[in-house]
């Protein structure tokens, strides 16, 4: 499953392709320091479908722009949608973790008619006030000024063993170097304005679009990561037509830890 490249915006974007060229459409979207490489492993799993895998602005094998208003959530959505017109998606169901489970969300807030179901995985809406965002923000700059200032691998360490991954300690040790290898193959420049220009405290809040989503949206979260099942609890209250999954024994990258059971409710989802 090589990737494939296409201009866009006039930026390169990187995407793989894979899974039934006839099926329903489902396009997946990798979260921070990931790529679409980190859905390789789904694509047995996901056969009969149509699989879209972009490489998010500043990942994989996507451009790395070195102004960070190119990572804007406004840009990014209109990324996709220009891909996605490109392949022919005309409706699909579109699957986000993370960081690409917020754009899912600002693009299925930007063209609900194209989606016909969301999965989002470990994700928010963004944060509700500007406080809260103007600290994120002097957050995520200094941890930009730090891949910047130490490098890749320093990053990487760092990244790995902060609370929010606590869980995946606990995994394999070809898992692990398995995410670690991935990490590391992202360009520092990219994943420094990422945060900047994407970063929690950098998109507008979506909140108060959540009411107004008419597609079904299956929300998934590991029990472990306590923080976002209540965001999703949140979310689940707001949003019309909604199931939240949580998988015990999982913390906040479930199609990591427990691979056949986010498997299983991806699939679940997407049936008619």
């Amino acid at each position: 499953m090589e990737p494939l490249k296409a201009m866009i915006r006039g930026i390169r974007i990187g995407y793989r392709e894979a899974g039934d060229p006839y099926g329903e459409p489902l396009v997946l979207l990798h979260g921070f320091t990931g790529s679409s490489a980190s859905w390789i492993e789904f694509a047995d799993e996901f056969a009969s479908c149509r699989l879209i895998m972009p490489d998010l602005t500043g990942h994989g094998h996507s451009a790395a722009p070195d102004v960070s208003g190119r990572y804007a959530m406004e840009e990014q959505v209109a990324d996709m949608d220009a891909l996605f017109t490109r392949l022919g998606l005309d409706r699909f169901s579109l699957l986000g973790y993370s960081m690409g489970g917020r754009i899912a969300i600002g693009y299925a807030a930007k063209h609900p008619e194209k989606i016909s179901r969301l999965i989002l995985e470990s994700t928010s809406p963004g944060l509700e006030t500007e406080d809260e965002r103007r600290s994120r923000r002097e957050s995520d700059e200094k941890l930009a000024a730090f891949i910047e200032r130490e490098g890749i691998r320093a990053f990487t360490a760092r990244w790995e063993n902060i609370p929010l991954f606590a869980s995946q300690t606990r995994l394999p040790k070809d898992v692990r170097e398995h995410v670690r290898s991935g990490r590391l193959e992202n360009d520092p420049a990219g994943l420094a304005a990422s945060l900047r220009g994407i970063g929690t405290g950098s998109q507008p809040s979506y909140w108060d679009n959540l009411e107004e989503f008419r597609m079904p949206v299956t929300l998934i979260t590991g029990a472990l990561d306590e923080k976002y099942v209540n965001i999703a609890e949140d979310m689940a209250r707001q949003l019309p037509d909604s199931s939240h999954v949580t998988v015990p024994g999982a913390g906040h990258t479930v199609h990591v830890e427990n691979p056949a059971r986010f498997a299983t409710i991806v699939k679940e989802a997407l049936k008619p």
